[in-house]
């Protein structure tokens, strides 16, 4: 791990442009890409946000730099599990839920994603994972659960056919994440993309590969428009 001095400076020419009016403009405040940035280069993005009292969240942050944010002072939560690194919390809670569905184990790092992304957003989670098609009877064992949610993603990989199934079996939207799981033909996801695209089910959008942040987004603007709030500050 990467030694800090725990004392975050300006930079001589500014590295980022911080957008402080995001969660003005849409309701949603700012997140933060992790990778190409260094620890001390992140941690003063989220000592930025944090001496503004806004939250910041960051996707696919690395043990490093929640390490390096933490001796800068900055109060923050790391989770492995699907790679975020938060700071602060939503100022309104969501209505309503999301069921978040993975078709194997293997996707559970894009499902975390997705899933905490929607939890610091505010919405709540409800989590499925493991219910893929290779054992259909998975499946129909949570679905009466599964369609109390608002709104449903699901996250898979091999083939993609989860969101298809899924689709036809709920009557609200779904929202498909296709993963790079897979072996070669399945070349990194993109089998699983163009299955998901050209689904067969009505009611699937399709986000991109291993894009659980980008579906938690689209999960909590249907959220706010459901229950009639489409304008509130969520974070």
């Amino acid at each position: 791990m990467r030694r800090s001095s725990g004392k975050i400076g300006k930079a001589k020419s500014p590295f980022a442009r911080l957008d402080f009016a995001r969660r003005a403009r849409t309701g949603f405040g700012e997140t933060v890409f992790g990778p190409g940035k260094t620890p001390e280069q992140l941690a003063a993005i989220f000592a930025a946000f944090s001496e503004k009292g806004q939250p910041v969240l960051a996707t696919r942050a690395t043990l490093d730099q929640a390490a390096v944010a933490k001796m800068a002072g900055v109060n923050v939560e790391y989770r492995p599990e699907g790679r975020l690194l938060m700071a602060g919390a939503a100022r309104t809670k969501l209505r309503g839920s999301v069921a978040v569905l993975t078709g194997g184990t293997a996707d559970i790092p894009v499902a975390e994603e997705c899933a905490g992304t929607i939890e610091f957003f505010g919405g709540r989670v409800a989590r499925y994972f493991d219910v893929g098609v290779a054992g259909l009877h998975r499946l129909l064992g949570v679905i009466d659960d599964v369609r109390k949610a608002d709104v449903v993603v699901a996250v898979a990989g091999m083939e993609g056919a989860l969101p298809s199934v899924v689709s036809g079996l709920v009557t609200v939207p779904v929202v498909a994440v296709p993963t790079s799981v897979g072996y070669g033909a399945g070349a990194g996801g993109v089998a699983a993309a163009l299955a998901m695209l050209n689904s067969c089910a009505e009611g699937v959008s399709v986000v991109n590969i291993d894009n659980g942040f980008g579906a938690a987004v689209v999960a909590c603007r249907m959220l706010r428009r459901i229950h009639g709030s489409p304008h509130a500050e969520c974070a």
